[in-house]
């Protein structure tokens, strides 16, 4: 892997990746102890899974093998040194779509050193799978699917929350009403070598620390890939790394659940057509990625201004509105000839719509051009200590190329008499 040698508020980016690795490297299963217990289950022993399950012992490991297997929910808490295991994705299915009570398919508590790999999970009504407040966990080789994409589907597919130290490897996350992968108010986290596709969102950050996010697909979602700080969460997340993924043809319409739609704290937000969106996130670098084909923005650098007119008062140690210190570098950026029908219909999409339609008005050498590939909302801290600097908040682009950066003005953009979206980047650009 190739590594640039930049800071992100005076700690070197070589040592941060070197410590994500090392964690990988601590994850693999190679390296882990044997277990005292092995169970191996095939079809036909359903209640004996959800039995093992519920009486678990530290340092053991479920073997299911390879079948089909419908259950309601399978439950563990409170234990150490576990693996659950199949023997591959499409091989050991494992099938909620019958679940009648229980928020998840597969629900992890307090657990310390939980792996599980090699195997589809699918149709639960809730989340597929929930790692909560647990320490050194792997998802690895697991298929996290609802086989119909719409507003019935759970919200998140893989979705490690309150945690620290998560390896998410060589999954694939298709259909949540929410975010495929999701990583939630966690400290140290590394998803590599996945796909998602089908989802609201492909992959989203949030309230997350000291995160990698690199050599992933995110394709065929509403919002390919997002960062994001919410109000109101047990901590604040930052030093977020996006690097060498694929990120492309993130188009289709927005099917969140309609709670999370005009709301500070919901992906309903998010626009058809949006390959990256930070909101409200500091300290992140988004790098050497392909940001391709997704129609409405390559990128969207968003305050919880541009969401949320109440965003002030909910700052606290754990929240601050707008982002900081974002490094945008040697992406390589693509857009289609047009909005994805969806965008038209949505309400971010509508502003986005009509940012692109003011450039092309005011500047008649822009012709038909495109929105420019960065979308910046506009909103800095200047809005909160009356401040006039031109970059307070340190927005650092590195890019080549025309159209790349407009300054979106949304304070205004409710007024058109004063609203002045402007594409001068100059005072972003940086050595």
């Amino acid at each position: 892997m190739k590594v640039k040698k930049v800071m992100m508020q005076g700690i070197p980016s070589i040592v941060f990746v070197a410590c994500l690795y090392l964690l990988a490297c601590n994850n693999s299963r190679d390296t882990a102890p044997d277990y005292k217990t092995t169970l191996e289950f095939g079809p036909g022993q359903e209640n004996k899974i959800i039995e093992a399950f519920l009486t678990l012992k530290d340092s053991s490991e479920i073997h299911i093998k390879e079948g089909l297997y419908k259950i309601e929910n399978l439950s563990l808490a409170q234990l150490k040194h576990i693996l659950i295991r199949g023997d591959g994705p499409g091989k050991t299915v494992i099938d909620f779509s019958g679940q009648t009570q229980g928020g998840e398919g597969i629900r992890v508590t307090d657990a310390t050193d939980f792996r599980i790999e090699d195997m589809t999970i699918r149709d639960s009504k809730g989340d597929l799978l929930k790692i909560n407040k647990s320490q050194h966990v792997t998802v690895k080789n697991l298929h996290a699917i609802w086989q119909k994409a719409d507003s019935t589907s759970g919200g998140y597919a893989i979705y490690p929350v309150l945690c620290k130290n998560v390896l998410i490897d060589s999954c694939y996350a298709e259909g949540s009403s929410d975010a495929g992968i999701y990583v939630g108010q966690t400290d140290t986290a590394v998803v590599r070598n996945c796909k998602a596709s089908r989802n609201v969102a492909g992959c989203e950050i949030e309230n997350t620390s000291h995160a990698e996010v690199l050599n992933n697909e995110f394709f065929g979602n509403t919002a390919g890939f997002l960062v994001f700080d919410l109000p109101g969460l047990s901590k604040r997340g930052g030093f977020v790394k996006a690097h060498d993924n694929q990120i492309h043809d993130n188009n289709i319409k927005n099917f969140a659940k309609a709670g999370s739609f005009g709301t500070y704290w919901g992906v309903g937000n998010a626009s058809p057509g949006s390959g990256v969106i930070v909101l409200a996130a500091s300290n992140v670098e988004i790098y050497n990625n392909q940001i391709l084909n997704n129609n409405s923005s390559a990128i969207e650098l968003a305050s919880g201004f541009a969401v949320d007119d109440k965003a002030a008062e909910k700052i606290n140690e754990n929240y601050f509105p707008i982002s900081k210190n974002i490094s945008i570098h040697d992406n390589t950026m693509t857009m289609g000839n047009s909005f994805p029908e969806p965008a038209y219909a949505h309400h971010i999409g509508k502003m986005l719509v009509a940012i692109e339609q003011k450039l092309n008005a005011s500047d008649k050498n822009r012709k038909d051009k495109r929105i420019p590939f960065i979308m910046y909302d506009g909103i800095s801290s200047n809005i909160l200590n009356k401040g006039s600097q031109s970059n307070p908040d340190s927005l650092c682009i590195r890019q080549q190329g025309d159209n790349l950066f407009v300054n979106a003005d949304f304070l205004q953009i409710s007024n058109p008499a004063k609203w002045n979206p402007t594409t001068d980047w100059k005072a972003y650009g940086c050595n």
